[in-house]
């Protein structure tokens, strides 16, 4: 289970889940979903790209009824090794979990002194060689898109002049950046949406969330449930639009007269406007405010 984590979209996953046999955890983390699910009687797939989380989560839940899997969700071998598990439920917790953020090693806070690393997993570029090597144009894309960032085109053009003196190493490097064009008041809200940003560049976390949801719908048995927790707007919008799409029961141009599309809804995504944490447990814990649950269940066979 992720950092951010919240009761009522664990029992909403609890619930979802019920009845399940077979259940993927995609997004292993400590390993708090998949004991909370395995409690429940069923048999786990837990994946997960860092070795760290498999390990970390190993250790506290055993061998019995898991099987563990080091790799991304979206790579063609977690695909295949799921394909062939046959899953009722398959639950994508998208968060960073708090081992990784308490981890300054690795890179994925702001705090004083962290490298610039921010990779799910062991290979791969760092946040520092992207920052090192990306065009600006790129750069600028990402922190509009990912970082919501209104001077991202300023933001983008300060990177590329300061790495021009000195490379970006340390977390320091792009905090003074960040502060080098949104002032000297700027705070740990803005240092959050740039890193965000950069994570998800640097684990191409959109584009494998993209080509991973159909593939993953595919996997699962008739009336069996894709779940999704996002915490940013960007993969929010991926599984909503996912989501309504495959609900509908003719994706045909609506200037085309008659229907040669696949004629049937795939399935429903319920409820449409997905869970999200209550006032109380958000006044408890900031870092719940973006946190939105979306579920889709496959149609039965007919």
């Amino acid at each position: 289970m992720n950092a951010y984590h919240q009761p009522v979209l664990v029992k909403a996953v609890l619930e979802a889940s019920r009845g399940a046999r077979r259940a993927v955890d995609g997004t292993l983390g400590d390993g708090g979903h998949a004991e909370a699910l395995r409690a429940a009687g069923v048999e786990l797939l837990a994946i997960d790209r860092d070795p760290d989380a498999i390990r970390t989560a190993r250790s506290r839940l055993g061998d019995e009824g898991i099987r563990y899997l080091e790799a991304s969700f979206a790579s063609d071998e977690a695909l295949a090794e799921i394909a062939d598990f046959r899953p009722d439920f398959i639950l994508l917790d998208l968060g960073v979990s708090s081992r990784q953020l308490d981890q300054e090693d690795r890179g994925f806070t702001f705090r004083p002194g962290a490298p610039l690393d921010m990779r799910m997993g062991p290979d791969g570029p760092t946040a520092a060689d992207l920052l090192n090597t990306t065009d600006k144009d790129t750069l600028r894309e990402w922190l509009a898109d990912w970082g919501d960032e209104r001077r991202a085109h300023r933001l983008a053009g300060e990177i590329v002049r300061r790495r021009e003196r000195e490379a970006f190493v340390t977390s320091d490097d792009l905090v003074n950046a960040i502060r080098g064009v949104l002032g000297p008041r700027s705070g740990p809200d803005d240092f959050a949406r740039i890193f965000q940003a950069l994570r998800i560049a640097v684990n191409d976390e959109l584009h494998g969330l993209v080509e991973a949801l159909p593939a993953l719908r595919d996997t699962l048995v008739p009336g069996g449930t894709l779940a999704v927790i996002s915490y940013h707007s960007g993969e929010d919008r991926v599984a909503k639009h996912a989501f309504h799409e495959w609900s509908r029961s003719c994706i045909c141009p609506p200037q085309q007269p008659v229907c040669t599309c696949r004629g049937r809804p795939l399935g429903t995504a319920a409820p449409r406007s997905g869970v999200v944490p209550d006032p109380d447990e958000i006044a408890a814990n900031s870092r719940a405010r973006s946190a939105r649950l979306r579920m889709f269940r496959t149609a039965h066979e007919t």
